[in-house]
């Protein structure tokens, strides 16, 4: 129960911004009535397939995760709804953070990769024009 006390704070803090100041959370969990914390829908505003499609897949890793999917509501609305059901005694908040969470890497690790390719590419361009130099 904290940890969902945990969540809803953390959500509550996440704004993006609207016109003239307005502020509306980027993220909402949405429960039916009568089930438990173990299938939920997280409405994620402001995203489209590109968050949806990785984010479906990095949950999808998880073994304690039975389904995971996603639908955009209306294309000229930007926003998913990304919905997750576990087995057991496991959240559906906790494999949310954790593929949140390895997909941030994923990303930082892609970048590192691009940046470095580029300042190799750039040292071997100036070694170059050194030599014909």
């Amino acid at each position: 129960m904290e940890d969902d006390q945990e969540l809803e704070r953390k959500i509550s803090g996440l704004k993006t911004p609207m016109a003239e100041g307005e502020r509306k959370t980027a993220l909402e969990m949405v429960q039916a009535a009568g089930t438990d914390r173990h299938c939920v829908t997280f409405v994620l505003h402001e995203e489209d397939h590109t968050l949806g499609n990785s984010l479906r897949y990095m949950i999808m890793k998880n073994p304690e995760v039975e389904f995971c999917g996603y639908t955009t509501t209306h294309p000229s609305e930007s926003k998913i709804n990304l919905h997750i059901q576990t087995r057991g005694a496991l959240p559906a908040v906790e494999p949310f953070q954790r593929g949140l969470t390895e997909l941030m890497n994923v990303c930082q690790h892609v970048l590192d990769k691009f940046e470095a390719s580029i300042k190799e590419y750039k040292d071997q361009k100036a070694s170059r024009n050194e030599v014909t130099l």
